[in-house]
């Protein structure tokens, strides 16, 4: 038994020492493929996304950068390069793209080709490095008026101050980036390197690709420029080599040029996109109000979405508060519920489409983000109620009214009838045929028209008497029994 024992645990022993020198061996093998495959390994080419910056410095240049950032964020990109040709543009815009550009986590570039000139030439310095085609020139940035007058001084040293701040802590690192981007915006500056007068004061200095490359200083460094090529292949072609990269070009296409112009104009697009459905909805059956109405949403959406990068869950929520609406209007009038929960969709939608979420930053909402949608729908809405106001008291009695509206509409197409059955309805019996909550059906000699209810609501049923008629609604009240 002794024995016997002895043997089981010494064919353990055996048994355990081979499954650890086996496992042993098994990692040193891995160990050992592991470190082939990092000697082996390739590394994959860089990805380089290229976003145009051209013409002006406004919001569809605005447009074209955001959607461009995010849609490299999204590829995970390692590089960005502005490709740009601009002759300047809008303080506002230009501080608002340098500010884009930290949400990019990679390398950034700007290729001058050929002006960057007054804005561009900061949304440049606001890049890790700054490429010049041959017959590229940066510079001439001070700071003017839209209407091309100076700015008072003290409100251009304000500015000034501001900017130069926002270009030190963006050019830390570079010898002489500071001094070069000050000398473009700042005439009283004198830019002087290596004793070489670069800039005299009175001037506003713009670079040419040969100057901006220009060596200076012990150990010697470029002025500006990190370069100087022909096109972005050649530039990426010194950096990463021949097969080291992967160019991607962000194409504007005809639909995202219409797209950039209306985007200007949201604040109209909701304002008459809302007015002509509250008109649609306060007139029998569907017609040109509602078909409008739905085109010129239809048209904000695609100037708030057309490059795909905010998803389509808006369009989403925007399909449900209609279909709510609809449950409202023609299904269960007078219910309430389903008429609020659509038009919280609808309001949510538009403010959600027109709020500027980035890819990996987090959802959390806050007043900076929610300010500039909320004063477009401000806007939006005041356009809807002025414009409804106009449709309610400058076009009464005129044929427009008498054509649309749902009081004319429902009873006859002949002028002298609508008005005679117009005042024959005041004083008249009726019976509701919904709930008026408070507003819904009712029946009056045998036909249906849209009622409200003066005072409370008025349970379906209930016998009621017309008091009054408005351009979009007849006015009833309860009468005791």
């Amino acid at each position: 038994m002794t024995s016997v024992f002895k043997y089981s645990v010494l064919s353990l022993l055996l048994l355990l020492s081979f499954v650890a020198s086996s496992q042993g061996e098994t990692l040193l093998l891995e160990d050992s493929e592991s470190q082939v495959l990092k000697e082996t390994n390739i590394e994959r080419p860089k990805l380089v996304f290229a976003i145009p910056i051209n013409e002006a410095i406004n919001q569809a240049n605005l447009f074209v950068l955001r959607r461009g950032l995010k849609e490299a964020i999204r590829k995970n990109a390692d590089m960005v390069i502005l490709d740009m040709d601009t002759p300047g543009g809008r303080l506002d815009i230009c501080l608002e793209m340098m500010e884009m550009l930290d949400f990019f986590e990679g390398q950034t570039a700007t290729y001058v080709n050929p002006d960057a000139i007054s804005a561009g030439a900061f949304i440049a310095s606001a890049c890790d490095k700054i490429y010049f085609s041959p017959k590229g020139k940066m510079g001439a940035a001070a700071v003017i008026q839209g209407t091309g007058e100076d700015v008072p001084d003290t409100a251009r040293m304000k500015i000034e101050s501001y900017l130069l701040a926002n270009i030190r802590v963006l050019s830390e690192g570079y010898r002489y980036r500071t001094e070069v981007i000050r000398a473009m915006f700042d005439a009283n500056y004198e830019l002087i390197v290596d004793g070489i007068l670069i800039k005299p004061q009175d001037e506003l200095l713009t670079l040419t690709a040969k100057q901006a490359f220009t060596q200076y200083g012990d150990p010697a460094e470029p002025l500006l420029a990190d370069g100087v090529a022909d096109s972005i292949e050649e530039i990426l072609n010194q950096e990463f080599g021949a097969n080291g990269y992967r160019l991607e070009r962000y194409k504007i296409t005809y639909s995202e040029e219409w797209a950039k112009w209306l985007a200007n104009i949201t604040p109209i697009l909701l304002g008459a996109g809302m007015l002509f459905l509250f008109i649609e909805f306060k007139t029998p059956g569907f017609g040109v109000f509602g078909i409008g109405g739905i085109f010129i949403i239809g048209l904000f959406f695609i100037s708030q979405n057309i490059a795909g990068l905010a998803g389509n869950e808006a369009m989403l929520f925007f399909a449900l508060g209609l279909i709510c609406l609809g449950v409202e209007i023609f299904v269960l009038p007078g219910f309430f519920i389903f008429g609020l929960l659509g038009l919280i969709l609808i309001i949510g939608s538009l403010l959600f489409a027109m709020t500027d979420f980035w890819p990996g930053q987090g959802s959390a909402f806050s007043f900076e983000l929610l300010q500039l949608p909320l004063l477009n729908l401000v806007i939006a809405l005041g356009i809807a109620i002025l414009g409804a106001l106009v449709f309610a008291r400058l076009l009464r009695g005129s044929f427009i009214e008498r054509t649309i509206v749902l009081s004319s509409s429902l009873n006859s197409k002949e002028e002298s009838e609508e008005e005679a059955l117009q005042g024959e309805l005041i004083g008249k019996h009726g019976i509701t045929i919904t709930r008026l909550n408070p507003s819904g059906i009712i029946e009056i000699e045998g036909k249906q028209y849209e009622a409200h209810a003066e005072i409370n609501y008025i349970e379906k049923g209930k016998s009621v008497l017309v008091c009054s008629m408005d351009n979009f609604k007849i006015d009833v009240k309860e009468l005791s029994i």
